[in-house]
C-alpha cells in the first residue's frame, strides 16, 4: 500500500488549497482515508477521515472550513481546505486504515507542507 499526497504550498490567510492523496492497490473501497497534521512542537491530529460509505469527521478547528471527500474508483481522498488561517499551517498527511483481525492497521503518505501567512 502505497499513498502519494500532493497540493500543499504557500498560501495567504483566507485563502485556499485542495490536497490530494492517490493510493495504490485495491483495497481502499475498504477502510477509513484521511488527513492528519502535525505543526511545529505539536502531536499529530486528525484534520479529517471518511469512511467507505461516507460519513465523515472533522476536527472542531476546521469545521466549516474544510470539505473531505473520496473517489473509491480512483483511489483517491481530497481536502477542500477554505479560509485558511496561520494556525492551518503544518504538514499534512494521508492517512489509510482498516482493521484487519480486530486490530487497526494504519498506512500513512509523505506528508505535505501547507504554509498560511502573509
Amino acid at each position: 500500500v502505497q499513498l502519494q499526497a500532493s497540493g500543499g504550498g504557500l498560501v495567504q490567510p483566507g485563502g485556499s488549497l485542495r490536497l490530494s492523496c492517490a493510493g495504490s492497490g485495491s483495497i481502499f473501497s475498504i477502510g477509513v482515508m484521511g488527513w492528519y497534521r502535525q505543526a511545529p512542537g505539536k502531536q499529530r491530529e486528525l484534520v479529517a477521515d471518511i469512511s467507505t460509505g461516507g460519513t465523515t469527521t472533522y476536527a472542531d478547528s476546521v469545521k466549516g472550513r474544510f470539505t473531505i471527500s473520496r473517489d473509491n474508483a480512483e483511489n483517491t481522498v481530497y481536502l477542500q481546505m477554505n479560509r485558511l488561517k496561520p494556525d492551518d499551517t503544518a504538514v499534512y498527511y494521508c492517512n489509510y486504515n482498516r482493521i484487519i483481525r480486530g486490530n487497526r492497521v494504519d498506512y500513512w503518505g509523505q506528508g505535505t507542507l501547507v504554509t498560511v501567512s502573509s
